[in-house]
């Protein structure tokens, strides 16, 4: 199946993003994700039609598009969750059709996970949810094991006494920072999170994204963040790509998005409740 033409709208970047479609590479910078010409279908719907996106190390990078369009289908088509139709995706410049089991395993202790609505196990601790990457990668004593989740809970900024609770105890806002000390178990590099501030309110929304920004920075994260939350892209993002029609239409600044005239971004980032949240003052910025 032949991928859809571009739409002429989506605005181009001058070092990297969107031209005509195909994500261009920055110059001099390492891509941790790369992802080529994607086709990815269930039955007789495509999803993906053509994708492409480059991931580059450090970076914390948006991925926003409407409900349905393949936001999380991407994300799980990338961690080996979902097969592809066809298509190239490489991961710290290995392409994961050539490797080994034992290199992909490799990879995935390159990695963290942090689900949508945090996915954690019901019938296990906080802090045995957060020893489960660790169970399935590492050979450590149970004792050590135990430490190291408690480290990890800390860094999240739960208390120890959540480490024995299970997640029917915890509010909405504990469950996120409990999956997300989960993802940060094996000291990754990577980390993939599927909407990190949904479900929570506004206030409890901003500490996780200065949470986040301050993780990625101490450790040096990479972070690939789907999200449609307007204030996240705002506060913490380097780079947004933008999902439509089974394809990336834009990859940039948020300046590029809100210069694009493709019809799903003017309502996205010009509508209503992007003034509402974001004001006249602050769209007009970012534009500028």
């Amino acid at each position: 199946m032949p991928p859809p033409p571009a739409y002429p709208g989506a605005a181009p970047s001058i070092n990297g993003g969107t031209i005509n479609g195909t994500s261009m590479a920055e110059p001099n910078k390492e891509i941790i994700i790369r992802v080529r010409d994607l086709f990815v279908g269930f039955g007789e719907k495509m999803v993906m039609k053509g994708l492409d996106l480059d991931v580059y190390k450090g970076e914390v990078l948006g991925f926003v598009g409407g409900s349905g369009m393949g936001k999380s289908v991407l994300t799980r088509t990338i961690l080996g969750l979902v097969r592809k139709r066809s298509g190239r995706i490489e991961m710290f410049g290995s392409d994961l059709d050539q490797i080994t089991t034992r290199e992909h395993a490799a990879l995935e202790r390159r990695t963290g996970v942090m689900f949508q609505q945090g996915a954690l196990f019901s019938g296990l601790t906080v802090k045995q949810n957060v020893q489960v990457p660790m169970r399935e990668h590492l050979a450590l004593s149970s004792r050590l094991m135990d430490e190291l989740a408690l480290l990890k809970l800390e860094l999240v900024g739960l208390p120890r006494d959540a480490a024995e609770k299970y997640p029917s105890e915890l509010s909405g806002g504990m469950i996120k920072r409990a999956a997300l000390a989960r993802s940060l178990a094996l000291d990754p590099e990577l980390v993939f999170l599927d909407e990190p501030t949904s479900g929570l309110d506004p206030i409890g929304a901003a500490d996780f994204d200065e949470l986040i920004s301050t993780l990625q920075k101490t450790l040096g994260l990479t972070v690939f963040m789907v999200t449609h939350d307007l204030d996240s892209l705002y506060a913490i993002c380097d780079r947004i790509a933008a999902l439509a029609d089974g394809k990336v239409i834009a990859e940039g600044s948020l300046s590029t998005m809100l210069a694009s005239t493709h019809p799903w971004l003017r309502a996205y980032f010009h509508g209503k409740r992007a003034r509402q949240l974001l004001g006249d003052d602050r769209l007009a910025e970012a534009s500028s």
